[in-house]
This record gives structure tokens, sequence and C-alpha cells, in this order.
């Protein structure tokens, strides 16, 4: 059979056995480039009203900071596929983080930080910083978490979830404000206060900084609004369509772990599995020479059924 190839607005339409009078009756360039440009519509966005960080109002009133939250609205709307799947994670990563904040005493609003720093993945930036905070290592020490070779708890979304809220209410002493405790975890306490000092003003809206903290608590604001009315924004979605917690258990270990692709067996699981629940253990053994007491995750009977490469004829 003799088959012929032809083009229509960007797809190959293979025609069989037939001549080219087939297809004589498909849309012409020029009308399918109407119909595309009629079907596909890019709208300005209206700035919602009485817009707040933490219980903070944002003076939207004023020319550039209007345009500010402006750009960061639009870009997070029409970036559609990064945003559907932030909201996707959310709904599972949400319940972990919302009552470490509420135990901390650090507002709920400070769980799209964790959105915009990491995508709420366990990421590591250029500068080295890591996971869902994107903590320094540095930071990461002096307030209390385990980074070395075997372990580095800047991956526990738990504890890493405790420091960043320490770290926020620290600042919020110092600078006086939650917007800029937000500002300071991008720049530092020290950045914004001396930026405070030289411009002589006080507001994080008032402060002329650089791209990325200027921009910084606005992305956390269309984050907000936009996870907060994903309708309102386009996004269309089923609640089976968002990510699932897993159901899980710990266990408490508190010996040298010679080879946890061996370990992971004796829960039916299998390697990646132990990493997935458990991203804190760098290495596939754990030295402990002190003895120390963790709680590795696991997950419940039956959630997973990996498959033994060694089956597969």
């Amino acid at each position: 059979m003799k088959l012929k190839s032809v083009l229509i607005a960007g797809s190959v339409v293979i025609v069989c056995g037939l001549g080219i009078n087939a297809v004589q009756d498909a849309p012409s360039d020029e009308n399918q480039e109407k119909k595309m440009i009629n079907d596909y519509n890019v709208y300005a966005l209206p700035m919602p009203e009485d817009l707040d960080f933490a219980g903070e109002p944002v003076p939207i009133e004023a020319p550039d900071i209007y345009e500010r939250m402006d750009r960061e609205l639009l870009v997070n709307t029409y970036w559609q596929s990064n945003t559907l799947l932030l909201l996707k994670r959310a709904n599972k990563y949400f319940p972990i983080i919302e009552p470490i904040l509420a135990e901390e005493g650090v507002p709920d609003d400070f769980k799209y930080l964790a959105v915009i720093e990491s995508g709420l993945t366990n990421a590591v930036s250029p500068a080295g910083a890591r996971g869902f905070w994107q903590i320094m290592e540095s930071t990461g020490k002096e307030y209390g978490l385990e980074i070395n070779d075997n372990v580095d708890e800047r991956y526990n979304l738990e504890k890493s979830t405790r420091v960043a809220a320490d770290y926020l209410k620290k600042s919020k002493e110092r600078l006086g404000s939650w917007t800029l405790a937000a500002a300071a975890y991008n720049a530092g306490n020290y950045g914004v206060d001396k930026q405070r000092e030289r411009q002589d003003v006080n507001g994080y809206y008032d402060l002329l900084l650089g791209e990325e903290t200027g921009r910084y608590v606005f992305r956390i604001l269309a984050l907000k609004e936009i996870m907060n009315n994903p309708d309102k924004y386009g996004f269309n979605f089923r609640q089976k369509d968002l990510y699932k917690d897993i159901p899980s258990y710990k266990i408490k270990v508190d010996t040298a772990v010679s080879d946890f692709a061996q370990f992971a067996k004796q829960f039916d699981i299998n390697y990646k599995i132990l990493k997935i629940h458990n991203p804190w253990l760098r290495e596939t053994h754990l030295n402990n020479k002190t003895r120390k007491e963790y709680l590795i995750e696991l997950p419940e009977k039956g959630v997973y059924n990996p498959i033994d490469s060694d089956s597969i004829k």
C-alpha cells in the first residue's frame, strides 16, 4: 500500500492508499491559524483585594507594589505545568508542614515559603542549600541538625521544618515583622538589617532590594493566592488527581546498619523505597558508632509492590 504523509498545522497525517485529492477538505493553513487564535486566549488578571502576608497588609495601592504583584501572579498562573505540580504536591506535604508551624508559633503563610524555595522537593541549590527549606550546612548544624556523610537531616521534612520555624521566629524578633522575616530567609538577617539602616526605612515594601529578594515575598503572595483559589486562576483537577500521603510507620534503630538494601528486604521493600521514605539517609549504610537512636520510616505493607528483577524472564 502506498502511503502519503501530509503536514497539517504541525502534525503529520498518514493517508493510506489514497490520492492527494483525499486531503483537499482539510482546513487551510489560514483557517487553521484563525481557529487557533480564536481558541487560545491569555487574559490580564484582576488584582486581588486585601492582600496580606501573615496578617500584615500589602500596600497594593502603591504603583510599584501593584506591578510587582501583578508580575508574579501572571508568571505563576501561566506557568501552568509547574503550578499544577505544586498544587498536587501540596496535598501530600502541607499536612506535615502545617501542624509543625502551628506548634512552633509561626504563621501558616510560611508554608508557601517552602513552595517557592524548593517546589516542595528535596532540591539542592548551586550554593549547597538542601531540602524543602533550602537550609545551608552551617545553619543546619547551628540549629542542631546532624549533617555528615551518613546522615543529612536537612532532608528530614519534620526536623527541617522545625529549624526553619526557629530561624523565622528569631528573624521576626530581630526585624520586627513577619514580612521582613520572610525576606531575611532569602537575604539573611544581616543583609536586610543593613539595607534598612542604609535606606532609613523600616518595612519590606519601602526597601529597594536586589532582584531575587525584591521578588521573594511577592512570589510567596502569588502562590498563596493561586493555591488558595485554583478555580479562579483556571486550574482544574479532581481530588484523586492530587498526590497522597503514603501510610507509614516508624521504627527505632540504635545500632549500625551495614547494608540498607538488605535491611529493607526485612520489611518487604527495596532500597529505593526505603530511600524515598528516608531521604536523610545519604549512604547505603549507617555507621552509628555512638548508638544514637534514629526513627526510620517504613510504608505500611502492601502500599508498594516492588518487582524483583531476578523474577523477570
